[in-house]
């Protein structure tokens, strides 16, 4: 019996569905929470190529909500994304996974999408910044993504689709600068879950031309309230928007030639990006002592400095553990990285 025989028996995707599913190639931007799930789902469901980007490592904080990972993944301080390349070839070892252990930046998609043909773009990210470039980046090269957010109980997902729906600069005018994040509020694995499947649900629907089906509206639910809605937002759409407007100017995807410093949600770490791409871990590791070295391999090193932890990443990141204050990591960063 067939893999997808359970699959193919549902009418609307089939034998067709599923042989268009194999032809395609999804990039899932983050694989923590949303984006593990994401692409559990999807290479049980048998895309045939995946792409996964996240600059993280697996931390046991991880491991009540992102479903990929385990004890094992935490003890040897694995990327994210290779780790969760490792677990989903066990499952489907068919399949081609690209893994990519670095921020998704502009640098980073301009390489992707120059060298690959992306049909579809999933957002499992937890904030707004790299959304927002997610945004002008799909619809610079017009290929269709879905948004997914989730915090505490609560769960928001969209379709967006260049050239026909509103897209989330229209929606939301511009980068947020207040609301709840899983630091603040914290998150049931249940709506990170709930917000997975929805996702994948209109991604199978799309890549299976079966868009008919699709809801066209955002859609939020409510785990812990019981509660729902589905709201139209077609008239959102501006003819001004600078990304889907009819002079569009893509403005997060313009160059930044500086350092940039990040809190990360929900971790007391905050992640320096420098100017230069690269990092030679073992010249780095020949300059600290033993005694300083917590961990090192092929990804990263990390290393103790005062009452700190770092952890430096071969395209030149650096996380300081320890705080979530950026004038304080920096000055801690400075200690060791000019």
């Amino acid at each position: 019996m067939s893999r997808y025989s359970r699959q193919e028996r549902f009418l609307p995707i089939g034998t067709t569905g599923q042989a268009l599913l194999a032809e395609k190639h999804v990039l899932i931007v983050g694989v923590g929470a949303l984006g593990a799930t994401i692409a559990d789902l999807l290479v049980r469901a048998g895309i045939g190529e995946i792409s996964l980007i996240d600059r993280d490592f697996v931390d046991l904080s991880n491991l009540q909500r992102q479903m990929l990972y385990s004890e094992a993944d935490v003890t040897a301080r694995l990327p994210k994304a290779t780790a969760a390349k490792r677990r989903l070839q066990k499952i489907n070892h068919t399949l081609t996974i690209h893994a990519y252990n670095e921020e998704a930046n502009v640098e980073l998609f301009e390489h992707i999408l120059a060298t690959q043909s992306i049909d579809l773009i999933i957002d499992g990210t937890d904030n707004f910044d790299i959304r927002f470039i997610i945004n002008d980046i799909a619809h610079k090269y017009r290929i269709p993504w879905i948004y997914g957010a989730c915090v505490a109980s609560s769960s928001l997902s969209f379709f967006i689709k260049p050239g026909k729906t509103a897209c989330l600069h229209c929606i939301m005018g511009g980068l947020p600068t207040t609301g709840p994040t899983c630091d603040t509020a914290g998150i049931l694995a249940s709506a990170s879950q709930v917000t997975a499947a929805l996702q994948v649900a209109e991604a199978l629907k799309y890549l299976t031309n079966n868009e008919t089906a699709m809801r066209g509206s955002v859609f939020s639910i409510d785990v812990w309230q019981n509660t729902f809605s589905s709201v139209k937002v077609d008239g959102l759409k501006k003819q001004t928007c600078p990304t889907c407007g009819e002079k569009p100017t893509y403005p997060f995807l313009q160059p930044n030639a500086t350092t940039k410093f990040a809190s990360l949600c929900g971790r007391d770490t905050v992640q320096i990006r420098p100017v230069y791409k690269m990092r030679d871990l073992y010249a780095l590791k020949k300059q600290l002592t033993s005694e300083k070295i917590t961990h090192f391999n092929d990804f990263l090193i990390s290393f103790n400095v005062e009452s700190y932890q770092l952890t430096a990443f071969k395209d030149g990141r650096v996380f300081v553990h320890g705080t979530a204050d950026i004038q304080q990591a920096k000055s801690v960063y400075y200690q060791y990285f000019a």
